[in-house]
């Protein structure tokens, strides 16, 4: 697997994170936690903060991420407190996902790919949600002057409302634009979909 700018701009960050103990959930991950359940994909998982917080809370987790800092520290930290979180390497851009899930995450990911790869991924995480489960997704939009995390020759910046255009036919339980400073001035500005996907899911019928 090729390794690209962006992932070890992200293996050095969390090799930083895991030795100051810097576990704390973003904004993103503690709006996404109250509606995780069952089954759940954490898509970009980066050190697993989320996928911890959920498998507490009684989920089982597959946490997939390119960054071998990551997924070394994950392991160890699911071994150490036996919670269910299973962590694998994986290129994101093409990972094959061989089964179906009640909750699926991706957090500030997608951008990280050109827009062609970042929409067929996106479509991928839709395909295996189960149906009445949940996806949570989060990108960086048009209006972002803090480029400096992306390899320059690859990203997606999704034009504003398109992340949830292409959630039509979901329901919508929560859509949120979000604008943070950066370095230098400038700024993030991130798009957030939280949907459910049509259908009945085993848990609501049982």
């Amino acid at each position: 697997m090729s390794t690209s700018d962006s992932v070890r701009f992200f293996d050095s960050q969390f090799q930083r994170q895991a030795r100051d103990g810097d576990f704390r959930l973003n904004p993103f991950e503690l709006a996404a936690l109250p509606h995780l359940h069952g089954r759940v994909l954490d898509y970009g998982c980066g050190l697993g903060n989320l996928a911890f917080a959920a498998a507490e809370r009684g989920c089982s987790v597959l946490a997939l991420d390119a960054s071998p800092a990551a997924i070394a520290h994950i392991r160890q930290r699911a071994a150490a407190e036996g919670l269910p979180v299973r962590a694998a390497l994986a290129d994101l851009r093409n990972h094959p996902l061989d089964e179906d899930f009640d909750a699926v995450v991706s957090i500030g990911l997608l951008m990280f790919f050109d827009c062609p790869t970042a929409f067929r991924a996106l479509s991928n995480l839709q395909a295996h949600v189960r149906a009445g489960g949940i996806a949570v997704v989060n990108v960086l939009t048009e209006g972002t002057s803090y480029l400096d995390m992306f390899d320059a020759s690859s990203y997606c910046l999704f034009p504003r409302g398109e992340l949830e255009s292409r959630f039509s036919g979901w329901k919508i339980l929560g859509s949120e634009f979000s604008d943070f400073e950066a370095p230098g001035g400038r700024n993030k500005a991130f798009a957030t979909v939280i949907a459910r996907k049509p259908g009945i899911s085993c848990e609501a019928g049982a």
